[in-house]
């Protein structure tokens, strides 16, 4: 299902991308953009779990957060990240992400 406009959204994406010239491209400018603006670490809840998103990182094709909880440490794709409420200072990034994806 296609995203409905939103003109902020865009206007975020576009000043991420605005060099970029393929998708690998334009997820690195998102990816700089979350990296610069989103405020980590935060905790939210994941599977019933507290987690805390200690960074995001770029893998080959997705933004990760990278998640803690003790001792433990996983990768969740910003995608199917659950966000706090409130969000965390910069989740309007995560937001635009998730639009340029397609979600």
């Amino acid at each position: 299902m296609a995203s409905k406009p939103n003109p902020t959204l865009k206007a975020m994406i576009e000043e991420a991308t605005v060099d970029a010239y393929s998708d690998d491209e334009q997820l690195t400018g998102l990816f700089s953009m979350l990296e610069e603006h989103l405020a980590v670490p935060f905790t939210t809840t994941v599977l019933g779990m507290e987690v805390t998103v200690r960074e995001v990182d770029l893998t080959a094709n997705t933004v990760v957060a990278v998640c803690t909880r003790g001792r433990h440490r996983q990768r969740i794709d910003l995608l199917d990240l659950p966000l706090p409420a409130p969000p965390p200072d910069g989740a309007a990034w995560i937001d635009a992400y998730r639009y340029w994806a397609g979600r």
